[in-house]
């Protein structure tokens, strides 16, 4: 194994690579080049009711940190409710979907390992936002794009799906 030569890194808030995916705002926090693929770092804010459809990823293993508001969260079979403080691992290959059910928004931290793949696949489909401040959802991509997407990143929907509310 090649040793890694990484310099201490610090992200301050409200700074990273900002992307609307699917009505929801994703905010890089830490990518793939700058971790040696160990992992990416996504910080998520989702508005009530928005989230993830159900879906899996084949290649990669997510973890999920509730920093505010509430989610239930989908993991297989099981429905729980995360609040603050709150986390959940999601190994690769199972079916899980998080949905903010506060009134308010809500934010969490992902974490994808290995780093790399859930990037490339969440800015394809997501749109950049010059200035994160001034946040609106707008307008899902279509379909066709996700689906596209999705197949290229081992990321799997259920085919009766409804896109407007998947990242």
């Amino acid at each position: 194994m090649m040793a890694a030569n990484f310099t201490p890194r610090r992200v301050s808030p409200r700074v990273g690579e900002t992307y609307q995916v699917m009505g929801d705002r994703v905010t890089f926090k830490a990518l793939a080049a700058a971790t040696g693929a160990a992992y990416s770092l996504f910080e998520l804010h989702t508005t009530p009711g928005m989230g993830t459809a159900p879906h899996l990823q084949r290649h990669e293993d997510e973890a999920f940190f509730v920093l505010e508001g509430r989610y239930s969260v989908l993991i297989g079979d099981e429905q729980v409710e995360l609040g603050p403080g709150s986390y959940v691992f999601v190994p690769r290959g199972t079916r899980h979907a998080i949905t903010n059910i506060g009134t308010g928004p809500a934010r969490m931290l992902i974490m994808i390992t290995p780093g790399g793949n859930h990037e490339l696949f969440l800015a394809e489909i997501g749109e950049l936002i010059a200035d994160p401040a001034t946040f609106s959802p707008g307008l899902p991509p279509s379909e066709a794009r996700i689906e596209l997407a999705a197949a290229r990143y081992g990321v799997e929907f259920s085919p009766d799906l409804d896109y407007s509310n998947a990242a």
